[in-house]
């Protein structure tokens, strides 16, 4: 959404004009419907088509042994992994709510809330291919996307590939658009000790 600052009266007017001309634009909020039915119900409408859309998206999980280690659909050998209602795929979450941001909707969590106990163990999977139906839905494709791995163990040098060629088959993307990379902490706080994983995703939508 483009703010403009104008005088407040001209504002009000125009404002005022505009309600008795046009209908206002109908926003379809996707909370509800996630919640109370099968998320593929699940309908987009930006009140703005704009050309292209930029979301960004932040998860963090808390590392516990006894369970699976998760990242982009990949099982990854540690001796933690992340605790979490659902599988704790903290890549996949991130790059949902980058989606859902750039499209002006609810986050991960509102869409699919932990108190629900359909989501529990669930793959994240299908939190992502439900974003992907809602971008087409509104109208966009994916421009390209930018993702950052945050933790001090394991190296993932060895599994980066093979998680974003998952990336890309969840997303339908081409490779060339999917970028991912990964980072320690420099053993600094809950990330640098191992206690913690964290990714952030910035993502461009384009008007199809």
């Amino acid at each position: 959404t483009v703010t403009r600052c104008l005088n407040p009266t001209s504002f009000a007017l125009r404002s005022a004009s505009k309600q008795q001309s046009q209908p206002l634009p109908l926003v379809v909020s996707a909370t509800s419907a996630a919640v109370e039915a099968d998320p593929q119900v699940t309908t987009a409408a930006s009140s703005k088509s704009l050309p292209f859309r930029v979301g960004h998206g932040f998860d963090l999980h808390r590392l516990e042994p006894g369970y699976p280690l998760i990242i982009g659909g990949i099982n990854i050998p540690h001796e933690r992994g992340c605790e979490a209602h659902s599988d704790g795929d903290v890549l996949l979450h991130c790059v949902v709510d980058a989606i859902l941001g750039a499209l002006g909707l609810p986050d991960i969590g509102q869409i699919f809330p932990d108190s629900d106990p359909k989501w529990k163990g669930a793959a994240s999977s299908v939190f992502i291919r439900e974003a992907v139906r809602l971008m087409h839905d509104a109208g966009y494709e994916l421009g390209n996307l930018d993702a950052t791995l945050i933790l001090q163990r394991p190296k993932l040098s060895p599994h980066k590939e093979v998680i974003r060629s998952n990336l890309c088959e969840l997303l339908g993307a081409d490779p060339s658009v999917v970028n991912l990379k990964a980072k320690t902490h420099e053993k600094v706080d809950s990330l640098g000790e191992n206690r913690s994983i964290a990714a952030h995703t910035v993502v461009l939508l384009m008007r199809k």
